[in-house]
């Protein structure tokens, strides 16, 4: 790659029909404006957004291992692609939903591996989404000595989570807990330009946070259950090991899943 081919992407590919642009600080809009003047001279390019790839299915999960010689811990991730960013639909109810899973520092996935177990210094779980799809991923760096012993509490938090689902005492501490975050999100201006700037690139309405607030306040442990038996699908995620081979993989083997050894690219080597 040269100079020149980084210089022709930039041309090609960066317009201001697919840009926005926030501005937060102690300034006046008459003030900013005239300094601005100079994105006039911008042209505009043939450039658009890339088409949405195709998601390919997961039949049933699989574990994939990649080989760190020696490394003295596994990285463990456990997910699916899973939901788009939406406001105050299910997006944002799974979030909800997996605060008392994955998504608090007192989280069933964080109490038992790290409080309990000992086996690593944090792990969680989160639904990240953009506006064509978005991962559901758990999450955690561990000992290799236990990577199977982790991989498996994992499985037991996220089944029995998605089987039992959530008590009052734990939907009621994830309303205060959001409810008493939220009030926290808003104050610096780097937070209030993400503010904006979601709002123009989701077109949300100006009172989407009032939204979301009456959700929280009124969201029943029958639909927070009901979410997580359809966006828990433990039977078809994949589960994805970075650990020494060597060490790691007799014990996975003993899981029972299908073990997919990769090359450090995530290039499938062989399937057991």
């Amino acid at each position: 790659m040269t100079l020149d081919d980084v210089k022709a992407f930039y041309k090609e590919h960066l317009s201001p029909t697919l840009t926005n642009l926030v501005i937060v600080g102690d300034v006046e809009q008459q003030q900013i404006m005239p300094k601005l003047a100079f994105l006039k001279k911008w042209a505009a390019t043939k450039a658009t957004m890339p088409e949405d790839g195709k998601i390919a299915k997961i039949e049933k999960t699989r574990i994939y291992l990649v080989d760190k010689e020696k490394a003295a811990q596994s990285e463990i991730r456990i997910g699916y692609i899973a939901l788009p960013f939406d406001a105050t639909g299910d997006f944002y109810k799974s979030k909800i939903m997996n605060y008392t899973l994955g998504g608090a520092f007192s989280s069933r996935i964080n109490l038992n591996l790290r409080e309990d177990k000992g086996y690593t210094y944090g792990a969680g779980s989160y639904f990240n989404g953009n506006l064509s799809a978005g991962p559901y991923m758990a999450y955690a760096g561990v000992r290799s000595n236990v990577t199977d012993s982790a991989v498996t509490e994992f499985v037991k938090e996220i089944k029995q989570y998605s089987e039992s689902g959530i008590t009052d005492k734990e939907l009621s501490f994830t309303r205060n807990a959001i409810g008493q975050s939220d009030a926290l999100k808003y104050e610096t201006a780097y937070q209030k330009a993400s503010f904006l700037d979601n709002i123009i690139t989701y077109n949300l309405d100006a009172n989407f946070v009032d939204e979301q607030t009456k959700i929280l306040k009124s969201i029943s442990k029958q639909e927070i259950d009901a979410l997580g038996k359809k966006y828990l699908p433990l039977d078809k995620m994949v589960i994805v090991v970075v650990g020494d081979k060597a060490l790691v993989k007799p014990g996975l083997e003993k899981l029972g899943y299908d073990i997919i050894e990769t090359d450090s690219d995530g290039k499938p080597l062989t399937m057991l």
